[in-house]
């Protein structure tokens, strides 16, 4: 058995993983990073970068301008027999557009980047459990090829799974939201839209039909391929058919204009979790940093996690760097736990707003009646795509961003 040790080890290579591995990794620490699979890999996600997106990737220096990204300049929303085509909002603290570009390439060039800052992976690893030391602290991990990895801290961005959090006792909450999507890859004539499509009629059942609090998507991928799937936000408001069920009659329902044929042949129909609201806690405890989906940081509103993974990895590094630099003991443990209050304080009122939503989209007449009056009102429209974006310049902005902030104060937080 092998033994190693490192300032830091990052479990998963996701967009959370590999951006905290880049922070720490530019900031000068020794990092390694343990991912189970091998890349590039297929995930699971609409594989769309909402401004917010952009934005993590442009403070990591990341290059958006080869061909391997595909832009769009705002949403496509249909709804009640209506649509409207709403531009991403112009803000000073977000760029005004957003990005496409399949998580397979994401990922891998997200990895690439982590190595040059310093950081190092290794792909094909599966970390098994924490490694504990005689105060039952997690001072590493342990691996499936029987190698123990040490660290001075750990940071887990494995995704919903949480391995190493459930061997702390850290399960996620089931009070709160969580969602899950399904999505393939279609053939379609439509390769190349400045607008991505959301469609919230998600039935062919007739007007009446129960309602379910999601969406369906087509976002084009400018290689003549579309990704097209849906997303439901919470399972807790499910109704009776399987999300698949769902998706497959609301894809037969589409009219040609979409450009979609439901026969053709197409990737396999594939799924995975969306875990919101802060719903593993706490997110540091006993030597473990939990990010990205680890921690629960999908936005409950629309389903987004990649912008959340990168934002809550370098919020996790900037606290890792700030306690590694304070003495061992409880001085460094004070500021370890600012972290989960960080996460709180950032997104905890935002996620309250957005299962309050969810409960809303579980109403048919409410969603009925919002989708037939407030799709004719575009500025009503952009308001709405300001909130479930969580894109806002904040008291400084307009009337629009100083409204959501009194919204975003008055709302709890925990």
């Amino acid at each position: 058995m092998a033994t190693q040790q490192h300032d830091v080890v990052v479990a998963g290579a996701g967009p959370a993983g590999s951006s905290a591995a880049y922070w720490l990794a530019r900031a000068g620490l020794d990092v390694l990073v343990l991912e189970k699979s091998h890349f590039p890999r297929e995930k699971v996600c609409g594989d769309g970068l909402t401004p917010r997106g952009v934005a993590a990737l442009a403070a990591m220096g990341i290059d958006t301008e080869d061909d391997g990204w595909v832009r769009h300049r705002g949403l496509r929303v249909h709804g009640g027999g209506q649509v409207v085509e709403v531009d991403w909002p112009r803000l000073a603290r977000w760029p005004a557009g957003g990005l496409i570009r399949t998580r397979a390439d994401l990922d891998a060039q997200l990895a690439r980047h982590a190595v040059v800052a310093g950081a190092e992976i290794r792909f094909g690893v599966t970390v098994t459990e924490p490694l504990l030391d005689d105060a039952g602290r997690v001072c590493g991990v342990h691996t499936a090829d029987g190698e123990e990895h040490r660290a001075t801290l750990v940071v887990s961005a494995e995704g919903l799974s949480g391995r190493l959090a459930k061997a702390l006792g850290l399960t996620r909450r089931t009070d709160v939201p969580l969602g899950v999507a399904v999505r393939q890859y279609l053939p379609t004539p439509r390769t190349h839209d400045p607008y991505l499509d959301i469609s919230f009629d998600l039935t062919d059942r007739g007007p009446d039909a129960e309602s379910m609090p999601g969406y369906g998507w087509f976002f084009p991928m400018g290689d003549g391929t579309a990704n097209v799937g849906f997303g439901l936000l919470d399972t807790r408001y499910a109704g009776s058919d399987d999300t698949r069920t769902v998706y497959r009659r609301w894809l037969a329902s589409l009219p040609p204009s979409w450009g979609i044929d439901p026969e053709a042949p197409g990737t396999p129909l594939r799924g995975a979790g969306l875990p919101t609201s802060l719903s593993r806690r706490p997110a540091y405890t006993r030597g473990l940093v939990l990010v990205g989906d680890s921690a629960g940081t999908v936005n409950p509103f629309n389903g987004e996690g990649i912008s959340y993974a990168m934002e809550t990895a370098r919020t996790a590094s900037e606290v890792v760097l700030a306690a590694l630099a304070a003495p061992a003991g409880p001085a460094r443990e004070a500021v370890l736990r600012r972290y989960p209050e960080r996460l709180r304080a950032e997104f905890g009122a935002h996620h309250r707003l957005g299962a309050l939503f969810l409960k809303g989209l579980a109403r048919p007449e409410l969603v009925r009646f919002a989708t037939a009056h407030g799709l004719k009102r575009p500025a009503a429209v952009s308001v709405a795509l300001r909130l479930m974006g969580n894109l806002s310049d904040g008291r400084g902005g307009d009337a629009v961003d100083r409204t959501l902030d009194v919204l975003h104060r008055l709302t709890p937080s925990r």
